[in-house]
C-alpha cells in the first residue's frame, strides 16, 4: 500500500536569477533551516525564472563595469561590496571566486534548462550545479554547449535537452511562469512563495527561515492558512 507523510507539508517556490549573487545565499540559508527542523516538514521546492538583465548581450558584461555603471559606484565602493559579498557567501557555505566569475550573462537559456529539469525532478540538482559552475568556476551560463555539458553531468539526455532548449514550447512555458511572477508584482530576487500565496522576499538568514519553519510546524491548520496568505 502507498505510504503517506504525516508531516506538515509546505510548498516553496523560489523566484531567482542564475547570476543573482544573493539568490544562492538565500537558498542555502533556507535549506540549512529546513535541516535545523530535523525533517519535521515535508517540503517541496521549485524554481521560477526572473531575468535581472533580459537584454544582456550574448557575450555578457564584466561585473565591475556593470555595477559601477548601473549604481554609480567608484572602484573602491565596488571592492567593498565584493568583499562583503564574499564573506556573506562564505557564511552560507558558498564559494564566490571573482577571479573566475568575471561576467554577468544572459540567463534565459539557463532558466530553460532548470524548467526542463523539472520534468525529471532534477530542478534542485541542476540549480545547485549551476551555482557551483557559475559562482566558483565562472561558467558562461548563456552558452548552450556549456549548459548541455552540465545537463549530461546531471544524467539528462544531451540530444533531448538540446531539442527542448530550442523549442517554442519551452519559451511559452517560461513566459507563463514570468507572467505569474509579474502578477505578484515581484521586483527583486530572491523571493520565496510559500504555498502559492505568501511572499517572503530577500536572502534572509538561516535563523529567520528556521523561526519561520518552526512557527509553521507548530501552527494549527487555520494558522497555516494565515501564514500562507
Amino acid at each position: 500500500m502507498p505510504s503517506f507523510s504525516t508531516k506538515p507539508q509546505i510548498k516553496i517556490e523560489m523566484i531567482h536569477d542564475i547570476v543573482c549573487s544573493w539568490c544562492p545565499i538565500g537558498y542555502n540559508n533556507m535549506k540549512a533551516a529546513l535541516g535545523q527542523v530535523n525533517g519535521e516538514l515535508d517540503a517541496k521546492i521549485n524554481f521560477l525564472p526572473f531575468e535581472l538583465n533580459p537584454d544582456m548581450r550574448p557575450e555578457g558584461e564584466e561585473i565591475e563595469s556593470h555595477l559601477t555603471r548601473r549604481s554609480g559606484w567608484t572602484k573602491e565602493e565596488f571592492l567593498r561590496y565584493r568583499t562583503n559579498l564574499i564573506e556573506t557567501a562564505k557564511k552560507a557555505n558558498l564559494t564566490y571566486d571573482f577571479s573566475k566569475r568575471t561576467h554577468y550573462y544572459n540567463t534565459l537559456n539557463a532558466h530553460k534548462l532548470i524548467h526542463w529539469a523539472e520534468k525529471f525532478d532534477k530542478q534542485e540538482t541542476v540549480n545547485q550545479a549551476l551555482i557551483e559552475q557559475y559562482f566558483t568556476h565562472g561558467m558562461d551560463v548563456g552558452n548552450i554547449e556549456s549548459l548541455l555539458d552540465l545537463a549530461v553531468s546531471q544524467d539528462l539526455d544531451r540530444q533531448q535537452t538540446k531539442e527542448a532548449l530550442s523549442s517554442d514550447k519551452i519559451v511559452r512555458e517560461i513566459h507563463e511562469k514570468q507572467l505569474r511572477i509579474n502578477r505578484l508584482t515581484v521586483r527583486s530576487v530572491p523571493t520565496f512563495i510559500i504555498n502559492e500565496q505568501h511572499l517572503v522576499p530577500g536572502s534572509n538568514s538561516r535563523e529567520f527561515f528556521a523561526q519561520y519553519f518552526t512557527d509553521y510546524i507548530n501552527s494549527s491548520p487555520a494558522q497555516k492558512e494565515i501564514l500562507s496568505i
